[in-house]
C-alpha cells in the first residue's frame, strides 16, 4: 500500500469556522501574537496567555470538520495516509482520521509546567490559574510558542521522507521549520499543492498546484487519487 503524507496549515481548518493564527493582521487584544503566545508572554502574565488560548479553545468546541478533513479519511480506503499538521486543532481527528503528527501542539491539552511529559487531555474550554499537573505544578496550554523547539519536525522529517506521494494543504509553505519539509521529499514523488494563493516553491520539482480551498480542492483531489488507485 503506497504511503501519501500530507502537510496541512490554516487553510485546512479556516473553512470549519476556524480563525487563522495571524486574524486581524497578527493582534489579538492590541497584543501581536507573539507577544501573547511566547515564554516571555507566560513568565509576564500567564493569565493573558490562558485566556488567549481560552478563547481558542472555546471556538473548537463549536465548530466541525469539513468536506476537506472528511475527503481525507476517504483516501485511508486505498491508501497509508499520514497527516503532519501546523494546527493545533483537532479536526483531522474528529473527522476520522487515523495518523495525525501535530507539529505545535494540541489546542485540548495542557501540560505540566515542572514535567513536559505530563499531558493532559481537556474535556473542556477553560484553562485557569490554580489548575495544576499531579506534582502540584501550574498547567499551560500544550502548544509550541514563539522562541521555543519545534520537537516534533524530527519525526515528521521521518515519516514525508517515505512518501510516495505528499499533499500540501492550506498553508503559506514560507513558516519554518514545517516550510522545508517538501525538501526532504525525493525529487521523482508526485507533490500536490492545494490553496487558493498557492505557489511554485524553490527548488521542489514534480509539483502540481490547485488553486482552491480545503474544501473543494481536497475532495476533487481525491476523487481523483481513488479512480486510479
Amino acid at each position: 500500500m503506497k504511503t501519501i503524507v500530507v502537510l496541512t496549515g490554516a487553510g485546512m481548518s479556516a473553512e470549519s469556522g476556524v480563525k487563522t493564527f495571524r486574524d486581524s493582521d497578527g493582534l489579538w487584544n492590541n497584543y501581536r501574537i507573539e507577544e501573547v503566545a511566547s515564554p516571555v508572554a507566560w513568565e509576564r502574565d500567564p493569565e493573558m496567555v490562558l485566556e488567549f488560548y481560552n478563547q481558542r479553545r472555546k471556538q473548537l468546541f463549536e465548530v466541525e470538520p469539513n468536506a476537506g478533513h472528511k475527503a481525507l479519511v476517504k483516501l485511508e480506503e486505498k491508501f497509508n495516509v499520514q497527516i503532519i499538521t501546523q494546527n493545533v486543532d483537532d479536526l483531522h481527528e474528529r473527522a476520522g482520521s487515523s495518523n495525525v503528527l501535530h507539529l505545535h501542539g494540541e489546542l485540548k491539552k495542557a501540560r505540566s509546567t515542572v514535567d513536559p511529559s505530563l499531558v493532559y487531555t481537556l474535556d473542556h474550554w477553560e484553562l485557569k490559574l490554580g489548575d495544576k499537573c499531579e506534582k502540584g505544578s501550574q498547567l499551560r496550554p500544550h502548544i509550541v510558542w514563539f522562541g521555543e523547539s519545534v520537537d516534533m519536525i524530527g519525526p515528521a522529517v521521518e515519516i514525508i521522507s517515505g512518501a510516495d506521494m505528499v499533499i500540501v494543504i492550506g498553508t503559506s509553505m514560507v513558516v519554518y521549520p514545517a516550510a522545508g519539509l517538501l525538501h526532504y521529499v525525493k525529487d521523482e514523488v508526485p507533490k500536490y499543492y492545494i490553496d487558493p494563493k498557492a505557489f511554485q516553491v524553490h527548488g521542489v520539482s514534480n509539483l502540481l498546484i490547485l488553486r482552491k480551498k480545503a474544501g473543494e480542492g481536497v475532495p476533487f483531489l481525491v476523487d481523483q487519487l481513488l479512480k486510479q488507485a
